[in-house]
C-alpha cells in the first residue's frame, strides 16, 4: 500500500473533566505518537472524520491540528489532507518563539492604544 494513502489513527483518550483544553490533550496526544515513531507522510484523518470520531467540535480537531503543524510534526498537502511532516518526530531542533509562547499561555494579542492624556495602554486577550 502506497504510505501516502496509509491512515494514521492513534489511540486518543479525551477526559471532558480536565481543565485542560480538549484540542490540547488532543495535539499532545497525537504528538507524542507521531515523536514515538509514526513514518513520515502517514496520513491524519480529516478533520470533520475525527471529530465525528472522537465526539468534539470540528473546531477543536482544527486547533489541535494548526498547534501540530505550527510545532512542525504535521503538515497539509493539497489533495491529501494533513501528513505526518518529514522530521518531525525528533523534537524541537530549533527555537520556535511562537511555540514557546503558545505552550506558556501567553496571551495570543496585545493591543496598545494612548489614552486622552497620553498615557500608553495595553490590552491582552
Amino acid at each position: 500500500m502506497d504510505r501516502e494513502r496509509d491512515l494514521f489513527l492513534p489511540s486518543i483518550v479525551l477526559d471532558r473533566a480536565s481543565r485542560r483544553p480538549l484540542h490540547q490533550q488532543l495535539r499532545s496526544q497525537i504528538a507524542s505518537a507521531i515523536r514515538s515513531g509514526t513514518p513520515d507522510g502517514v496520513r491524519l484523518p480529516s478533520t470533520r472524520v475525527l471529530a465525528r470520531l472522537l465526539g468534539v467540535s470540528r473546531n477543536t480537531v482544527l486547533a489541535a491540528y494548526d498547534d501540530l503543524a505550527a510545532d512542525g510534526l504535521i503538515q497539509g498537502q493539497r489533495g491529501a489532507g494533513m501528513l505526518v511532516a518529514a522530521g518531525g518526530k525528533r523534537g524541537m531542533s530549533a527555537f520556535d518563539p511562537r511555540r514557546v509562547l503558545r505552550e506558556a499561555q501567553y496571551p495570543a494579542r496585545t493591543l496598545s492604544f494612548v489614552d486622552p492624556d497620553g498615557t500608553r495602554l495595553y490590552l491582552t486577550y
